[in-house]
């Protein structure tokens, strides 16, 4: 076996390795994003946590208290 043949087999050979393992993963993704689509819990849309601008005309108490009544309104509904 010549250095060529050896050559064009290892080309052969990584070229299969990689496209195996691609299809693989590829799989994976579509497994995982359908699973998602499937066990996704229904009515859980959660609003990313925004840090509100600081103002002079109210209170951190205040503030507080309305976060508060959120958070409990949230939870029972």
């Amino acid at each position: 076996m010549t250095i060529l043949d050896m050559l064009g087999q290892s080309a052969i050979l990584t070229v299969l390795g990689v496209g195996i393992v691609f299809s693989f993963l590829f799989i994976v993704v579509v497994v995982v994003s359908q699973f998602e689509r499937v066990f996704k819990p229904r009515g859980s849309k959660e609003a990313p946590i925004a840090t509100a601008p600081q103002s002079t005309g109210v209170s951190p108490q205040l503030v507080a208290a309305i976060t508060a009544a959120v958070v409990e309104y949230r939870k029972s509904n």
